[in-house]
Formats: structure tokens, C-alpha cells, sequence
């Protein structure tokens, strides 16, 4: 496939970046992150190579669960700017050469929105049917709590409406009744009025829930996903750019669905939560079986669209579609004490602390990351080795101020730190060891390393763009896959075992390879007289090697 039919499919080739406006950098000194903050370091993550940033949400709200209990839909939070500093932020952003998207919460309000104090105070109100409610409890096992044990279940009776109200989430977080023609018409006005401020696409929060009809009585028997797919349509007609990135935490077979038709109708891009797993599950064994395994699972998916990659994201490292005996490999590899776990599904920590700051298997992790087949994601502070703060409650650990320098504060806010949202990180990875300033000065530091992989990734697009496959080795420890493009390939080899190993790749169809070139540190393979890569890896090592075909240049 040719240049020019991939030239606009930003999204394949580029690094997402997921940062809180709120704890990101505090431009007012008032101790909460802001716009103007993140407007001073876009020149930042344009230096470092990210393409794209994920905004968390930054709407009016209660703040009863950070900031997803949204009670306006159409502003910004009046403690982290205006409507005019986000359109800063979206101009910045694209004059650097990045794209904006959003979070999209609309499976849910805040119970404090309009819409509903409305709804429950009268049974006339034109939002009544904006809600799911019921006047007897529901029983129906298949609706269960997101947050296992916290909300004793996903109905909670209102006194005001004398109703019971369906709510997936907190029971702050009232369910919109999906079914009703002027729900998904406001949603399409909500969506069409950030595409006008200039985003270039959302972050789909629950997809599965946002076009769940079960709990809704009297929905209409019709397939779900329409609801998706007039979403696109409507996406691609404000917008033609802009992309729909969709949480769907299901097995690879269910997700596949939500990409929509054969052509791809419905998700631009799903996160693919089935390999993160699995690569955590092979880091604590120190075998790659279970990733060779996961990516044997995954469907192939339409042309317009893309796995989204990630070790970390916003919430609990999940583990649900692990066995019980898998998760708890994982829990005593990586989070032995229950403080460190949540919901009894996941882990409230960050990777660098997980793997005991070993800076060759941290760095191996990331490089196996940017080099799997799909787009990656970054969590705000892996660049530079943040780590959890577990005094802080629930998924919150991992959402501590961004550490800008080890001056007071870590250079997030001059406000004093009990105004902070949450509290910084201590301790051996708290500001006065790991941040961004000390980092930048020091050639070999992690934020160094993270800009050259970026560029290399994003220089490399065999891997967004590609087809790709696992090539078989003898080493348990060791997976290795191909990307192809455009009559290039790229092999990638990645070490999850301490010790160090020899392996043989063969590449059987490539008979004219005649060198490899390591795309990592520079270097030049010897000649190939077979199509067979002969490597030696250290313990916890990777490789990038782009297969030299005769009469190719070296890559530069």
C-alpha cells in the first residue's frame, strides 16, 4: 500500500499522550493544574515527539469521581480555565504539529447536572426520559457494578423521583437512557460542538455501556451498534479527519465488533486491553508465551483501523481477563501487598516501582510496547519513570502531579502542596530523584531514551501501517515479530528472561536480504548470505532491525 493512501491516517503512525489539565502544571499558583499550564509545555511534548494529546475531562463537575461526573457538557471546569484557553490549548497544540482529542462521557451524567435535578423532581419534566428508572428493583445478574463492593449494586432508589435509577458506575453518575431518540440526538450536538472547536476526536469512555439497551425497559429491539455507527457517520461528516479511540475491555473476539464492517464503520481505533495483560502475566514469568498468544488472538481489523497499545492508562492496571491463577501470578510478581491492589481485578501502581527501578527491563517493556502492532499510548510521567503515590485512595494513586523539577512543589504549582489535587509522590521516585529538569540534563536519562524511540518509532512505519507476524525462535523468553510495508520489513526482538540467549529468526520469503540495520542504537548487522537473523540478546535486551534488501541504502 502506497504513501498515498496512508498519508492521512494520522492515527497510525503517530504517539498519544493521556494527561489531567488538573495535574499537569498550575500556571495560576493556585495549586490545581490549568490551561495556561498546559499550554506552556506543548513545546514540550512536541520536543519529545507526541503526536496527539488525550485530554481527561476538564467539564464542570461535582468531582465526585475526578472529573467523569460531568454536570455541563459544553464548559471547561472554572478551576482549570475558560472555553477561549481551551481553544488556546487546540491552536498551540496544532501549530506545533500535534492533534487534540477528548474524553466522551456520555454513557452517564453527574447528578448534579441539570438534567437530571430535573428529571427526579418531576415525573413531566422533558428529561425524565433521559434516565433509566424503575419502580421495584430489577433483578438481572447480567447488570453488574463497575466498581465491585463500592455502590451495593447498579440501582439506587431516588426519594424525590420514587423511582429506582440505573447507574453503571457511582451512583453519583446516574445512566442516560441510550434508547431515546433526543439522548443520542444531544450527544451528536455535544460531539459536534467540540469537533467545532477544533478537536481532532474523542476517547470513548465505556463503550460497551454507553450502547448497552439491557436495564432499559421497553428499548427498542435493534442492533446496538447502529448507535456507533451513526456516531462515525456524524463524526466523519463534521470532520472528516477526526477519530473515534473507544474503551472496550472485552476479549479480542468481542472487540472486534466494535471496529464495526468489513470496512470499519464504527471505532477508529480499541484499546487493546488483552495484550496488555498478557504482557504483564509474561513479565512475571519471564516468558513470552502468553503475548505470542495474545497476538495470535486478535482478529484482523478493517484498513481504517488500529489497535491502540498501552501498559499503563489512567485507571487500575486491570487483570479481569486473566485466570484467577494467572492474576494472581501477577499480584504476587508485581503487587503482593492488597494495599496495592483494587477491586480484586487490578493493580493501583506504575510500572518503574513494579519492576523494582530496573532501568534495562523498564526500557525493554516500552520498547516491546512501541514496536507491537498498533498505535501507543502514553500515561502522563512514564516518560521520565513516575511512579504511584498508594496513600492516595483507589485509582488515584496513579494520578499524582506531573514532576517538573525538584524545586518546592515539584515545579508543578507555588501553591503550598495541601492545595494540590492529590499529593506528590515521595521517596525514591518522588520529584527530588525523578523530573523532567534533572532528566533533560542527563544524556542517558529515561525522558532521553523515551525522544529517541519516539522519533524512531514514528521514522518506522512498518509497524502503524504494516502487516505483521510472530516469527518462531526456540527461547521462551524471547517474541519476535515482523511489520511489512511497502516492500520494507522490520523485525523486532524483545528478551523478557534475565539471562542472556542466542536466537535464530528465520525469513524464509525474504531471499534477497543481504544486512539488517539496527534501528535502536545505529548499528549494522553483518552481511546476511541466508535469510536468517542470528542474534545474541542480554538479559532483559531488544533489537529493531530493518531487513536491507540488495541494492537498499542503510537507514540513516
Amino acid at each position: 500500500m502506497s504513501v498515498a493512501f496512508t498519508s492521512d491516517q494520522w492515527w497510525k503512525n503517530g504517539v498519544l499522550y493521556c494527561l489531567d489539565v488538573e495535574t499537569f502544571l498550575d500556571a495560576d499558583g493556585d495549586g490545581v493544574g490549568d490551561m495556561n499550564g498546559l499550554v506552556e509545555r506543548i513545546d514540550y511534548l512536541a520536543g519529545i515527539g507526541i503526536s496527539t494529546l488525550w485530554l481527561m475531562p476538564f467539564y464542570p463537575t461535582p468531582d465526585q469521581d475526578d472529573g467523569y461526573d460531568i454536570s455541563d457538557f459544553y464548559g471547561v471546569d472554572p478551576r482549570l480555565g475558560s472555553l477561549g484557553e481551551f481553544v488556546e490549548v487546540v491552536r498551540t497544540a496544532r501549530d506545533r504539529g500535534m492533534r487534540v482529542i477528548v474524553d466522551l462521557v456520555v454513557n452517564h451524567t453527574s447528578d448534579q447536572h441539570p438534567w437530571f435535578r430535573s428529571a427526579r423532581s418531576d415525573t413531566d419534566s422533558p428529561y425524565r426520559d433521559w434516565y433509566v428508572w424503575a419502580d421495584e428493583r430489577p433483578h438481572d445478574p447480567d447488570l453488574t457494578e463497575t466498581f465491585p463492593g463500592d455502590q451495593g449494586g447498579v440501582w439506587t432508589y431516588d426519594r424525590k423521583a420514587r423511582q429506582y435509577y440505573l447507574h453503571r458506575f457511582y451512583k453519583t453518575q446516574p445512566d442516560l437512557n441510550i434508547a431515546n431518540p433526543a439522548v443520542r440526538e444531544e450527544i451528536a450536538r455535544i460531539i459536534g460542538f467540540w469537533l467545532q472547536l477544533g478537536v481532532s476526536g474523542f476517547r470513548v469512555d465505556a463503550v460497551p455501556f454507553l450502547i448497552e439497551l439491557d436495564g432499559i425497559e421497553g428499548a427498542p429491539s435493534v442492533d446496538p451498534h447502529r448507535f456507533l455507527k451513526d456516531i462515525r457517520s456524524f463524526v466523519e461528516r463534521r470532520r472528516g479527519e477526526a477519530i473515534l479511540l473507544g474503551e472496550v475491555n472485552l476479549p479480542p473476539k468481542q472487540q472486534r465488533a466494535f471496529f464495526g464492517d468489513e470496512d470499519g464503520d464504527e471505532l477508529n481505533l480499541v484499546f487493546n486491553f488483552s495484550v496488555m495483560q498478557r504482557i504483564y502475566l509474561a513479565l512475571a514469568r519471564q516468558d513470552a508465551t502468553p503475548v505470542e498468544q495474545a497476538l495470535a488472538d486478535l482478529p484482523a481489523v478493517p484498513f481504517d483501523s488500529q489497535w491502540a497499545t498501552f501498559l499503563r492508562n489512567h485507571d487500575e492496571l486491570t487483570l479481569d481477563q486473566l485466570s484467577d491463577a494467572e492474576r494472581q501470578e501477577v499480584f504476587d510478581a508485581f503487587g503482593p501487598d492488597p494495599g496495592m491492589q483494587l477491586y480484586g481485578r487490578g493493580l493501583r501502581r506504575r510500572l518503574p516501582p513494579m519492576l523494582g527501578g530496573d532501568p534495562q527491563r523498564l526500557r525493554m517493556a516500552y520498547s516491546l510496547l512501541f514496536s507491537l502492532p498498533g498505535t501507543p499510548v502514553l500515561f502522563y510521567g512514564e516518560e521520565i519513570g513516575m511512579a504511584e503515590n498508594l496513600d492516595v485512595a483507589d485509582r488515584l494513586a496513579v494520578r499524582t502531579p506531573m514532576q517538573w523539577s525538584d524545586e518546592p512543589g515539584a515545579g508543578f504549582s507555588t501553591a503550598p502542596p495541601d492545595r494540590f489535587p492529590r499529593p506528590l509522590t515521595e521517596g525514591e521516585y518522588g520529584p527530588l530523584a525523578v523530573n523532567v529538569a534533572g532528566q533533560r540534563r542527563d544524556a542517558g536519562s529515561l525522558l532521553n531514551w523515551f525522544e529517541r524511540l519516539i522519533r524512531r518509532r514514528r521514522e518506522t512505519p512498518e509497524i502503524g501501517l504494516g502487516t505483521w507476524a510472530v516469527v518462531a525462535n526456540d527461547a521462551p523468553g524471547v517474541l519476535a515479530h515482523r511489520c511489512d510495508w511497502d516492500g520494507s520489513t522490520v523485525v523486532a526482538v524483545h528478551n523478557f528472561g534475565a539471562e542472556p540467549c542466542r536466537v535464530e529468526l528465520s525469513l524464509d520469503d525474504l531471499d534477497d536480504a543481504a544486512g539488517a540495520d539496527d534501528l535502536l542504537d545505529g548499528g549494522s548487522e553483518d552481511a546476511l548470505h541466508e535469510p536468517v537473523l542470528r542474534l545474541t540478546l542480554a538479559g532483559y535486551g531488544y533489537r529493531w532491525l530493518r531487513i536491507r534488501r540488495r541494492g537498499q541504502r542503510l537507514t540513516p
